[in-house]
């Protein structure tokens, strides 16, 4: 694939592993890269460039942590796409849990880079998923 790839070796599950996961995000510089997949949870680091967003999402069966490791965020999620009802500023050591089936975005509100790790149970993207861009992600989903 052009846009995005399926890398065994950056993803380390389903293995035991240990690492920094602020210092994993902190590295990353793809939208989305998965550090470890396993058969009932799935850790990715996140790169969002200044007033650029994840992007409106929900996942239907999967419940996500998502954690602020540099930067400033602002999240917003609902029950309905077009009407978040909850909506919060997010720094650094900041997570917010997003229960399955529960729209969300989070959008970079700093003038660098936002990091973020997520977690996703269950996994949500393949084992060894990276999209190198938003863009990338979009046409993969």
């Amino acid at each position: 694939m052009s846009y995005s790839h399926y890398n065994d070796q950056m993803d380390h599950g389903p293995d035991p592993y240990v690492t920094n996961i602020e210092q994993e995000a902190l590295r990353n510089h793809n939208f989305r890269t998965a550090v470890w997949t396993g058969c009932h949870l799935q850790m990715t680091v996140m790169c969002i460039p200044p007033c650029g967003e994840i992007g409106l999402e929900v996942h239907k069966d999967t419940d996500q942590l998502i954690r602020v490791e540099q930067g400033t965020a602002a999240v917003k999620i609902g029950k309905c796409a077009d009407k978040p009802d909850f909506q919060h500023n997010m720094c650094k050591g900041d997570a917010v849990f997003i229960p399955a089936g529960t729209w969300h975005n989070v959008v970079n509100t700093g003038r660098n880079a936002l990091k973020v790790s997520s977690v996703y149970a269950p996994p949500n993207h393949p084992r060894g998923t990276v999209h190198f861009t938003k863009a990338d992600a979009e046409r993969e989903e």
